[in-house]
C-alpha cells in the first residue's frame, strides 16, 4: 500500500523550523547586543581612565550651554564623565537598559542612540543652566523610553513584555526628569526620556507583521 505525497511538510516539522529560526534569532541579536554594549561601556570606560591618568582635562569637551562652541559637546558629553563614581553609577543601568534597546539589531540600536544623543544634548544646551554637562545618564533615560514604548509602536509582542517589565523595575528613574536635585541634568534626562520615544517612533517597523528578534 502506497501513501499519497503532497510535497508539503507535517504541521509538526514546519513548526519545529519555525521555533528553530526564532531561537537562533533570539541567541544572535543578544550575541550582537551584548557585544555592542559592551564596545559602548569599553569606550565609556578608557576614555575615563585615560583622562584619569594622562590628565587630559576631557570633560572640556562637554556641553556648554548656551554656548555655540558648546554645541559639538553634544555628541561627546555622553562619553565623558566627572570621575569615576559618575561612570559607576551609569555602568550598570546603561549595560541593562543598552542590552535590551540593542536586541532589535545594531543598526536600529545605533539610530536610537544617535537620536538620543542629539534630542538630549539640544535639550541640556537650550534649558540647562550656564555651565559645563557630562554623563551618559541621557542615553540612560533614553534607553528606558525606547524599551518602554518600542512594542506599543511595534506591536511586538515580546517587544510589549520587555517594555513592561522595564516600566516596573525602572519605574523610579521617572523622578529623575524632575528638577530640583543639586548637581544632576534634569533636562538631560527629560530629553533623554522623550529622545528615546522620539527614536522609537521614527523606527518602528512599518507595514509589516511582526516577527521573531532578527
Amino acid at each position: 500500500m502506497s501513501d499519497y505525497r503532497t510535497g508539503v511538510a507535517p504541521a509538526g516539522r514546519a513548526t519545529g523550523e519555525v521555533v528553530k529560526r526564532r531561537v537562533v534569532g533570539l541567541v544572535t541579536g543578544a550575541l550582537g547586543a551584548a557585544i555592542v554594549v559592551s564596545l559602548l561601556l569599553a569606550v565609556e570606560w578608557a576614555l575615563e581612565i585615560a583622562d584619569y591618568v594622562l590628565a587630559l582635562g576631557l570633560d572640556r569637551y562637554g556641553i556648554v550651554s548656551h554656548d555655540p562652541q558648546g554645541l559639538g559637546g553634544i555628541l561627546f558629553a555622553p562619553f565623558l564623565h566627572a570621575g569615576f563614581p559618575h561612570l559607576m553609577a551609569n555602568t550598570v543601568p546603561l549595560a541593562i537598559l543598552g542590552f535590551l534597546a540593542a536586541l532589535r539589531g545594531i543598526g536600529r540600536f545605533v539610530l536610537a542612540s544617535f537620536i538620543i544623543i542629539v534630542v538630549s544634548g539640544v535639550g541640556i544646551w537650550l534649558l540647562s543652566p550656564p555651565g559645563l554637562t557630562v554623563g551618559a545618564s541621557g542615553l540612560v533615560f533614553g534607553y528606558f523610553g525606547y524599551v518602554v514604548t518600542r512594542g506599543l509602536f511595534d506591536r511586538h509582542p515580546l517587544d510589549i513584555v520587555l517594555g513592561i517589565g522595564v516600566a516596573v523595575l525602572y519605574y523610579s528613574l521617572i523622578w529623575g526628569v524632575l528638577p530640583g536635585q543639586p548637581g544632576i541634568s534634569w533636562q538631560g534626562h527629560l530629553f533623554g526620556l522623550i529622545g528615546g520615544v522620539l527614536a522609537a517612533w521614527t523606527l518602528r517597523r512599518r507595514g509589516r507583521t511582526p516577527r521573531a528578534y532578527e
